[in-house]
Protein backbone atom coordinates (compact mmCIF):
# COMPACT_ATOMS: atom_id res chain seq x y z
CA UNK A 1 0.00 0.00 0.00
CA UNK A 2 1.48 3.34 -1.05
CA UNK A 3 1.88 6.13 1.47
CA UNK A 4 -0.54 8.78 0.19
CA UNK A 5 -2.49 11.70 1.55
CA UNK A 6 -5.72 12.98 0.02
CA UNK A 7 -6.63 16.56 -0.73
CA UNK A 8 -10.20 17.62 -0.09
CA UNK A 9 -10.96 17.06 -3.78
CA UNK A 10 -9.94 13.41 -3.44
CA UNK A 11 -6.76 13.65 -5.52
CA UNK A 12 -3.85 11.73 -4.00
CA UNK A 13 -1.01 13.95 -2.77
CA UNK A 14 2.57 12.80 -3.19
CA UNK A 15 4.12 11.22 -0.11
CA UNK A 16 7.20 12.82 1.49
CA UNK A 17 9.34 10.09 -0.07
CA UNK A 18 7.90 10.68 -3.52
CA UNK A 19 8.44 14.43 -3.23
CA UNK A 20 12.09 13.98 -2.21
CA UNK A 21 12.64 11.45 -4.99
CA UNK A 22 11.23 13.92 -7.51
CA UNK A 23 13.40 16.72 -6.11
CA UNK A 24 16.53 14.59 -6.44
CA UNK A 25 15.63 13.82 -10.06
CA UNK A 26 15.65 17.52 -11.01
CA UNK A 27 18.82 18.93 -12.63
CA UNK A 28 21.63 20.02 -10.32
CA UNK A 29 22.58 19.03 -6.79
CA UNK A 30 19.87 19.03 -4.11
CA UNK A 31 21.14 20.52 -0.80
CA UNK A 32 19.87 19.19 2.54
CA UNK A 33 20.92 21.19 5.59
CA UNK A 34 21.90 19.43 8.79
CA UNK A 35 19.79 20.40 11.81
CA UNK A 36 20.42 19.36 15.41
CA UNK A 37 17.40 20.76 17.28
CA UNK A 38 14.13 22.57 16.64
CA UNK A 39 15.72 26.00 16.80
CA UNK A 40 18.36 25.25 14.19
CA UNK A 41 15.64 23.69 12.03
CA UNK A 42 13.55 26.85 12.38
CA UNK A 43 16.43 28.92 11.00
CA UNK A 44 17.32 26.41 8.27
CA UNK A 45 13.69 26.37 7.11
CA UNK A 46 13.96 30.09 6.31
CA UNK A 47 16.68 29.39 3.74
CA UNK A 48 16.27 25.86 2.35
CA UNK A 49 13.43 23.45 1.56
CA UNK A 50 15.27 20.35 2.73
CA UNK A 51 16.82 19.23 6.02
CA UNK A 52 19.18 16.45 7.02
CA UNK A 53 18.67 15.05 10.50
CA UNK A 54 22.33 14.50 11.30
CA UNK A 55 23.40 11.81 13.74
CA UNK A 56 26.50 13.87 14.58
CA UNK A 57 24.40 16.93 15.42
CA UNK A 58 21.71 15.02 17.30
CA UNK A 59 24.21 13.13 19.46
CA UNK A 60 25.93 16.43 20.27
CA UNK A 61 22.82 18.46 21.04
CA UNK A 62 20.58 15.86 22.68
CA UNK A 63 23.16 13.89 24.68
CA UNK A 64 26.26 16.08 24.66
CA UNK A 65 28.20 13.07 23.38
CA UNK A 66 30.26 12.27 20.27
CA UNK A 67 28.77 10.44 17.30
CA UNK A 68 29.96 6.94 18.22
CA UNK A 69 26.71 5.05 18.70
CA UNK A 70 24.95 6.59 21.70
CA UNK A 71 21.70 7.50 19.89
CA UNK A 72 18.61 5.61 21.03
CA UNK A 73 16.12 5.20 18.18
CA UNK A 74 13.02 6.38 20.15
CA UNK A 75 14.77 9.71 20.77
CA UNK A 76 15.51 10.13 17.06
CA UNK A 77 11.95 9.18 16.05
CA UNK A 78 10.50 11.67 18.56
CA UNK A 79 12.73 14.43 17.17
CA UNK A 80 11.68 13.71 13.58
CA UNK A 81 8.04 13.73 14.65
CA UNK A 82 8.46 17.22 16.12
CA UNK A 83 10.24 18.37 12.96
CA UNK A 84 7.48 17.09 10.70
CA UNK A 85 4.85 18.77 12.85
CA UNK A 86 6.51 22.17 12.46
CA UNK A 87 7.73 21.75 8.87
CA UNK A 88 5.03 19.79 7.02
CA UNK A 89 6.40 20.40 3.51
CA UNK A 90 10.17 20.32 4.00
CA UNK A 91 12.19 17.31 2.89
CA UNK A 92 13.48 15.38 5.93
CA UNK A 93 16.31 12.91 5.33
CA UNK A 94 17.16 11.04 8.56
CA UNK A 95 20.47 9.46 9.53
CA UNK A 96 19.68 6.12 11.21
CA UNK A 97 23.35 5.08 11.47
CA UNK A 98 23.58 1.27 11.21
CA UNK A 99 19.84 0.85 11.84
CA UNK A 100 20.59 0.65 15.57
CA UNK A 101 22.45 -2.64 15.08
CA UNK A 102 19.81 -5.28 14.28
CA UNK A 103 17.90 -5.62 10.99
CA UNK A 104 14.65 -6.07 12.94
CA UNK A 105 15.19 -2.79 14.78
CA UNK A 106 16.18 -1.04 11.54
CA UNK A 107 12.94 -2.16 9.88
CA UNK A 108 10.85 -1.11 12.88
CA UNK A 109 12.46 2.35 12.89
CA UNK A 110 11.90 2.72 9.15
CA UNK A 111 8.21 1.87 9.56
CA UNK A 112 7.88 4.39 12.39
CA UNK A 113 9.69 7.13 10.48
CA UNK A 114 7.65 6.61 7.35
CA UNK A 115 4.42 6.67 9.38
CA UNK A 116 5.27 10.09 10.86
CA UNK A 117 6.25 11.56 7.51
CA UNK A 118 10.03 11.31 7.14
CA UNK A 119 11.18 11.66 3.53
CA UNK A 120 14.08 9.24 3.65
CA UNK A 121 16.76 7.48 5.67
CA UNK A 122 20.47 6.76 5.39
CA UNK A 123 21.60 3.26 6.39
CA UNK A 124 25.34 2.64 6.77
CA UNK A 125 27.48 -0.51 6.71
CA UNK A 126 29.60 0.26 9.79
CA UNK A 127 30.42 -2.21 12.56
CA UNK A 128 30.12 -1.29 16.22
CA UNK A 129 31.70 0.63 17.80
CA UNK A 130 30.76 3.04 15.02
CA UNK A 131 32.45 6.35 14.22
CA UNK A 132 31.61 9.63 12.52
CA UNK A 133 31.94 9.04 8.79
CA UNK A 134 34.94 11.39 8.60
CA UNK A 135 36.79 9.94 11.60
CA UNK A 136 39.64 7.43 11.59
CA UNK A 137 39.22 3.87 12.80
CA UNK A 138 36.01 2.96 10.96
CA UNK A 139 35.24 -0.72 10.42
CA UNK A 140 32.63 -2.11 8.06
CA UNK A 141 30.39 -5.16 8.15
CA UNK A 142 30.95 -7.98 5.66
CA UNK A 143 29.23 -6.83 2.48
CA UNK A 144 26.76 -9.73 2.41
CA UNK A 145 25.68 -8.97 5.98
CA UNK A 146 25.05 -5.33 5.18
CA UNK A 147 23.21 -6.13 1.96
CA UNK A 148 20.90 -8.49 3.84
CA UNK A 149 20.03 -5.71 6.31
CA UNK A 150 19.58 -3.23 3.47
CA UNK A 151 17.29 -5.63 1.58
CA UNK A 152 15.10 -6.03 4.65
CA UNK A 153 14.82 -2.25 5.02
CA UNK A 154 13.99 -1.88 1.33
CA UNK A 155 11.29 -4.53 1.63
CA UNK A 156 9.83 -2.73 4.66
CA UNK A 157 9.53 0.80 3.23
CA UNK A 158 6.75 1.86 0.91
CA UNK A 159 7.74 5.24 -0.62
CA UNK A 160 10.49 6.27 1.80
CA UNK A 161 13.76 7.18 0.06
CA UNK A 162 16.57 4.86 1.18
CA UNK A 163 20.19 5.96 0.89
CA UNK A 164 22.67 3.07 1.01
CA UNK A 165 25.92 4.24 2.61
CA UNK A 166 29.32 2.65 2.76
CA UNK A 167 32.12 3.72 5.09
CA UNK A 168 34.75 1.58 3.40
CA UNK A 169 38.24 3.10 3.40
CA UNK A 170 40.29 0.67 1.28
CA UNK A 171 40.35 1.76 -2.35
CA UNK A 172 39.29 -1.53 -3.93
CA UNK A 173 36.62 -2.06 -1.29
CA UNK A 174 35.17 1.42 -1.82
CA UNK A 175 34.51 0.75 -5.51
CA UNK A 176 33.35 -2.83 -4.92
CA UNK A 177 30.82 -1.76 -2.30
CA UNK A 178 29.65 1.30 -4.24
CA UNK A 179 28.90 -0.90 -7.24
CA UNK A 180 27.09 -3.45 -5.06
CA UNK A 181 24.96 -0.75 -3.41
CA UNK A 182 24.07 0.71 -6.79
CA UNK A 183 22.85 -2.71 -7.92
CA UNK A 184 20.22 -2.81 -5.14
CA UNK A 185 16.82 -1.11 -5.05
CA UNK A 186 18.22 1.67 -2.86
CA UNK A 187 17.35 5.10 -4.26
CA UNK A 188 20.71 6.78 -3.65
CA UNK A 189 24.32 5.75 -2.92
CA UNK A 190 26.61 7.51 -0.42
CA UNK A 191 30.32 6.82 -0.01
CA UNK A 192 31.30 8.76 3.10
CA UNK A 193 34.68 10.40 3.61
CA UNK A 194 35.49 10.77 -0.11
CA UNK A 195 38.91 12.44 -0.23
CA UNK A 196 39.11 14.06 -3.66
CA UNK A 197 37.25 15.15 -6.78
CA UNK A 198 38.95 12.34 -8.66
CA UNK A 199 37.42 9.84 -6.26
CA UNK A 200 33.98 11.36 -6.75
CA UNK A 201 34.41 10.79 -10.49
CA UNK A 202 35.52 7.20 -9.96
CA UNK A 203 32.56 6.47 -7.70
CA UNK A 204 30.21 8.20 -10.14
CA UNK A 205 31.37 5.83 -12.88
CA UNK A 206 30.84 2.63 -10.88
CA UNK A 207 27.35 3.56 -9.61
CA UNK A 208 26.10 4.17 -13.15
CA UNK A 209 22.76 5.97 -13.31
CA UNK A 210 22.02 5.62 -9.59
CA UNK A 211 21.76 9.01 -7.80
CA UNK A 212 24.87 9.87 -5.79
CA UNK A 213 25.03 11.70 -2.44
CA UNK A 214 28.02 13.66 -1.10
CA UNK A 215 28.53 14.54 2.58
CA UNK A 216 29.93 18.01 3.29
CA UNK A 217 31.30 18.50 6.81
CA UNK A 218 33.66 21.23 7.99
CA UNK A 219 36.98 19.78 9.10
CA UNK A 220 36.17 16.45 7.43
CA UNK A 221 38.15 14.42 4.95
CA UNK A 222 36.29 15.55 1.82
CA UNK A 223 37.03 18.65 -0.29
CA UNK A 224 34.84 21.73 0.15
CA UNK A 225 32.89 22.08 -3.09
CA UNK A 226 30.10 24.34 -4.30
CA UNK A 227 26.77 22.98 -5.50
CA UNK A 228 27.75 23.96 -9.05
CA UNK A 229 31.01 22.02 -8.77
CA UNK A 230 29.20 19.01 -7.32
CA UNK A 231 26.66 19.17 -10.13
CA UNK A 232 29.46 19.11 -12.69
CA UNK A 233 30.86 16.00 -10.95
CA UNK A 234 27.51 14.22 -11.24
CA UNK A 235 26.49 14.48 -7.60
CA UNK A 236 22.71 14.53 -7.14
CA UNK A 237 22.39 15.30 -3.40
CA UNK A 238 24.63 17.12 -0.92
CA UNK A 239 24.07 16.84 2.82
CA UNK A 240 25.56 19.56 5.01
CA UNK A 241 25.82 17.74 8.31
CA UNK A 242 26.93 20.39 10.75
CA UNK A 243 26.88 24.06 9.56
CA UNK A 244 24.20 25.02 12.09
CA UNK A 245 25.88 23.15 14.96
CA UNK A 246 29.36 24.54 14.32
CA UNK A 247 28.06 28.07 13.72
CA UNK A 248 26.15 27.91 17.01
CA UNK A 249 29.28 26.63 18.78
CA UNK A 250 31.37 29.56 17.57
CA UNK A 251 28.68 32.20 18.12
CA UNK A 252 27.86 31.03 21.65
CA UNK A 253 31.53 30.80 22.59
CA UNK A 254 32.22 34.33 21.31
CA UNK A 255 29.06 35.76 22.91
CA UNK A 256 29.82 34.31 26.33
CA UNK A 257 33.49 35.30 26.18
CA UNK A 258 32.36 38.86 25.37
CA UNK A 259 29.83 38.81 28.20
CA UNK A 260 32.55 37.79 30.63
CA UNK A 261 34.86 40.59 29.46
CA UNK A 262 31.98 43.11 29.76
CA UNK A 263 31.33 42.08 33.36
CA UNK A 264 27.94 40.65 32.42
CA UNK A 265 26.60 43.66 30.48
CA UNK A 266 24.74 42.67 27.32
CA UNK A 267 26.23 44.29 24.20
CA UNK A 268 24.44 47.18 22.50
CA UNK A 269 23.64 46.87 18.76
CA UNK A 270 26.49 48.11 16.58
CA UNK A 271 25.74 50.09 13.40
CA UNK A 272 23.51 48.12 11.03
CA UNK A 273 24.11 44.78 12.75
CA UNK A 274 21.08 42.51 12.93
CA UNK A 275 20.59 41.92 16.61
CA UNK A 276 18.70 38.82 17.67
CA UNK A 277 16.49 39.50 20.66
CA UNK A 278 13.22 38.34 22.17
CA UNK A 279 11.11 39.77 19.34
CA UNK A 280 13.14 38.26 16.51
CA UNK A 281 13.33 34.87 18.21
CA UNK A 282 9.61 34.79 18.99
CA UNK A 283 8.69 35.76 15.41
CA UNK A 284 10.84 32.92 14.09
CA UNK A 285 9.20 30.37 16.37
CA UNK A 286 5.67 31.63 15.74
CA UNK A 287 6.11 30.63 12.10
CA UNK A 288 6.33 27.01 13.29
CA UNK A 289 2.71 27.36 14.43
CA UNK A 290 1.49 29.31 11.40
CA UNK A 291 3.03 27.01 8.76
CA UNK A 292 1.13 23.80 9.67
CA UNK A 293 -2.11 25.76 10.28
CA UNK A 294 -1.91 27.34 6.83
CA UNK A 295 -1.61 23.92 5.17
CA UNK A 296 -4.52 22.57 7.22
CA UNK A 297 -6.69 25.46 6.04
CA UNK A 298 -6.06 24.60 2.38
CA UNK A 299 -6.61 20.89 2.99
CA UNK A 300 -3.02 19.68 2.55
Amino acid sequence: MRHENLHENGIAAASPGQRLRERIATPGTTPLIGVHDMYSASIAAEHYDGMFVSGFGFAASYYGLPDIGFIAWPDMVAFVERLRGAFPRHHLLVDIDDGYVDPEVACHVVRRLERIGASGVILEDQKRPRRCGHADGKQVLPLDEYLEKLDQVLATRTDLVVVARTDATEEDDILRRAAALAATDADVVLVDGVRSEDWIRRIRRVVGDKPLLFNQIAGGKSPRLSLSELGDLGVDVAIYSTPCLFAAHRAMDEALAGLKVADGRLPAPVGQSREIGVRESTELLERNIARPKALEEVGV
